[in-house]
């Protein structure tokens, strides 16, 4: 069948115009400026947060309305229950992998023989001490009952995703339920998604600004006499981590038939996002809109990638385990096998009851300490002060996971373009995904993309929501 329909082949812009240059260039201004004029880094704190808090007002709406959207506009719910429960088989194996390396990293190296320290005469304080007491009072059981919200808008006030995301689920399928009642509904959800990654396009042109301030600001409070302590733990857990990206996730996008490495540069703006302000949370919109540019179906990118921001935390997992095990060898805690064994389980239900917490990473830590009993929990004291540098490799690690986690369930449902995929990562211009369809193209997926009128991709964007449109 011969194409007669056209479609407008995106226009590049310049390396030097692309947002990620230009979040590379804060990030450097600021790590100069907090070395050289600590003082002045941190004034800088407000221009940071400032923008994180910006990214993290559309967080919870971009999530809720993407899933309901997702659900409601399937033919097929049992589809999306079984996407879902292959996810989360799928985020427990990540997880499980990731806290074994830790701990087999952690077992060889053995940073924490000879500190030596009493628990009995580490004293905790300030923000330490309410971190060590909120993590003490977790139960491993309150990440299920907490899923749950009081109201309909605490979500949102809060920004609970793992409540978000469950009453986004409910809201979706009720829709999907009632069938013509909710496609009025449906529409409404679809146009609100459109103006809010209009928001979203506003608010990323402030990213140097936002990745400038926050990155001035840690240089500028901790400096770098901080690493010389504890560097060597810092570079096993950066090491460790990235060993985890190269070979495990590597392995799976080689199982795929694609490349680690494309992927990573593909996704450069979210990565140097994150980099700069020490979250994923601003790169979660643009991974969502590059995945789906690249052939992922709505729905899949909707359900994984919210999901697995809450429950696929491979570079905390890793942190977990390695950090739990040095506070022992510090404290001269002995920990058999068993005992490191037992640990993990615990570990992977603490692991979520923080997710998206500030601190959160401590918080699950002390959580996990405490409900042990065996290693002293006031020992995390040891590591408070290199977290700072520890949650930057933290968040890239937990991106690079969903991102890959995303595309494997894709595929497991039969429903991944891998071709379509590997041409965007080589940076190949593609058409959109609707005008491939109005083609009468094989796109490679078990059902066409539903695009609603009025959210059509028009020329591919620089920074993190580079890509169409597709919704």
């Amino acid at each position: 069948m011969q194409n007669t329909t056209e479609h407008t082949v995106p226009v590049r812009k310049r390396w030097y115009k692309q947002l990620y240059f230009w979040v590379l260039m804060a990030i450097v201004a600021g790590i100069v400026v907090g070395w050289l004029a600590p003082d002045t880094g941190q004034a800088m704190q407000p221009i940071g947060t400032t923008f994180v808090e910006a990214m993290k007002m559309l967080i919870g709406p971009i999530v809720f309305l993407t899933i309901v959207g997702g659900i409601a506009g399937v033919a097929d719910l049992k589809k999306v229950g079984a996407t879902g429960l292959k996810a989360l088989g799928y985020f427990q194996i990540g997880t499980i992998c990731a806290m074994v390396l830790g701990l087999v990293a952690i077992n060889i190296f053995r940073l924490g023989d000879g500190v030596n320290a009493d628990p009995a005469k580490i004293e905790t304080s300030g923000k330490a001490a309410d971190l060590i007491d909120q993590g003490q009072n977790l139960q491993w059981w309150e990440f299920i009952t907490h899923i749950i919200p009081g109201s309909m808008v605490s979500p949102f006030v809060e920004g609970d995703i793992l409540q978000i995301i469950f009453m986004a689920v409910v809201v979706g399928i009720a829709i999907n339920a009632v069938g013509k009642i909710g496609e009025p509904v449906l529409e409404m959800v679809q146009r609100l998604t459109t103006v809010i990654f209009k928001v979203l396009n506003f608010i990323m042109k402030a990213a140097p600004l936002g990745a400038f301030g926050a990155m001035a600001f840690a240089v500028g409070k901790y400096g770098v006499e901080t690493l010389s302590s504890l560097g060597w733990l810092i570079l096993l857990f950066y090491g460790t981590s990235l060993v985890f990206v190269v070979f495990f996730l590597g392995g799976i996008m080689a199982f795929l038939g694609l490349n680690i490495f494309k992927m990573l540069h593909h996704l450069r703006e979210e990565l140097l996002l994150i980099l700069g302000t020490s979250t994923a949370e601003p790169a979660l919109p643009g991974l969502m809109k590059k995945l789906q540019h690249a052939g992922v179906k709505k729905e899949t990118v909707g359900l994984v990638v919210p999901t697995g921001y809450s429950f696929n935390l491979d570079g905390a997992a890793i942190y977990l385990s390695l950090a739990a095990v040095y506070i022992a060898q510090a404290t001269n805690t002995n920990l058999s096998v068993g005992q490191q064994l037992g640990m993990l389980a615990v570990m992977l239900l603490t692991s979520k009851g923080a997710a998206g917490v500030a601190g959160g990473g401590f918080i699950a830590l002390t959580a996990t300490l405490s409900t042990l009993g065996t290693i002293p929990a006031a020992g995390i004291m040891l590591i408070f002060g290199i977290d700072k540098f520890m949650s930057e490799c933290r968040a890239l690690v937990n991106f690079c996971g969903n991102a890959v986690a995303t595309l494997f369930i894709a595929w497991w449902d039969k429903s991944l373009d891998i071709e379509r995929v590997r041409a965007v990562f080589n940076g190949e211009d593609v058409p959109p995904l609707e005008a491939v369809e109005a083609t009468g193209a094989d796109t490679g997926q078990s059902e066409p993309v539903r695009v609603p009128q009025g959210l059509r991709a028009g020329p591919a964007q620089s920074g993190a929501l580079t890509g169409a449109v597709i919704r």
